[in-house]
């Protein structure tokens, strides 16, 4: 016990404890403590965090940006509606305005929903949706986990089978009555996961594609023969081929369903932004149909010999006449 005690006392004589403390009655050093958010920090805490790009930015950072920079107004999310604005309005010291009707309106939160009868697996819907709320895999049924469906509606206009509704699921509660912060929290951590791993992906692709390079270059200048492709690209390539085979058969089902008179059931009550999206959708879609026509048109050439039409009897010539012996 003399020698701990003996050691505690070494200890304090030095003006530090062994743990690295402050002995007792020793003046604790000031800490100013400063907030570090920026304003487009303090922007985006305030925005729903839906990340429907209704605003006109890719999401509800961006957006908070340009607020940020005077390069947008703070009445821009429909989502947040007239409170979001108060909201904004209050933080950057400016009056309470009116909703912009370009971004949309203020109305029930929706949620989307997958008729499964319809659904080919094309996983478009899973690549649009900025919260990973769609669970699926290619040529399986997809389906969207109410919970985490944030009403965006960004994975309408993909379907190329229009099987996805928007479902109002709040009565008549619009804006933040419909939306709880602890809701929007969650939805920020999801988008930003998914971003995060979006960024993971695409640095692993062009590393591949570096190495690539590089290989090929090393092959060229060693005569030797160039690198066979990575299993990566291989994936890459299915992975296409699985969404050309999913898009043609979708192709078909829309058509099998217009012969039938079923109309889209994801086309009614939504906003002017996904409403343009689907008439680009749309109209991108028939010109590709009339160049594949005009392709196939074109590869079938001009009607050969034994398909083209006959003559008229009376039109074609009769056997020649025999010549006139008399004649000079």
């Amino acid at each position: 016990m003399r020698e701990i005690g003996d050691n505690l006392g070494l200890a304090n004589l030095s003006g530090r404890t062994r743990c690295g403390r402050e002995p007792f009655g020793a003046t604790a050093p000031v800490v100013t403590v400063t907030d570090s958010k920026t304003l487009a920090d303090r922007i985006e805490d305030l925005l729903p965090q839906t990340q429907c790009t209704k605003c006109g930015y890719n999401g509800c950072r961006p957006y908070a940006e340009a607020i940020a920079a005077g390069d947008a107004n703070y009445n821009q999310c429909p989502p947040g509606g007239a409170e979001g604005i108060a909201r904004l309005a209050g933080l950057l010291g400016k009056p309470v305005i009116p909703l912009n009707p370009v971004n949309g309106s203020e109305h029930p939160r929706a949620v989307a929903f997958i008729d499964e009868s319809l659904c080919i697996g094309c996983t478009l819907c899973m690549q649009a949706c900025p919260v990973d709320a769609i669970v699926g895999a290619p040529k399986q049924m997809h389906t969207i986990v109410e919970s985490l469906c944030t009403g965006c509606d960004l994975c309408v206009p993909p379907c190329p089978v229009d099987c996805i509704a928007m479902v109002p699921v709040t009565d008549e509660r619009t804006g933040w009555d419909a939306w709880t912060q602890e809701q929007a929290d969650a939805a920020r951590e999801r988008h930003d996961r998914r971003l995060a791993r979006q960024r993971r992906e695409r640095e692993a692709a062009e590393a591949r594609a570096a190495a690539r390079r590089a290989a090929s270059t090393s092959a060229a200048k060693a005569g030797a023969e160039p690198a066979a492709p990575a299993a990566e690209d291989d994936a890459a390539a299915k992975k296409r081929a699985i969404i050309a085979a999913a898009l043609e058969r979708a192709r078909k089902k829309k058509e099998e369903l217009a012969s039938q008179g079923a109309a889209p059931k994801n086309t009614e009550g939504v906003s002017a932004a996904v409403q343009a999206q689907i008439d680009a959708a749309e109209a991108r879609r028939r010109r590709l149909a009339e160049q594949r026509a005009a392709r196939d048109a074109e590869a079938a050439g001009p009607a050969s010999g034994d398909d083209a039409p006959a003559a008229n009897d009376q039109d074609a010539p009769g056997p020649s006449a025999p010549p006139d012996k008399n004649a000079p």
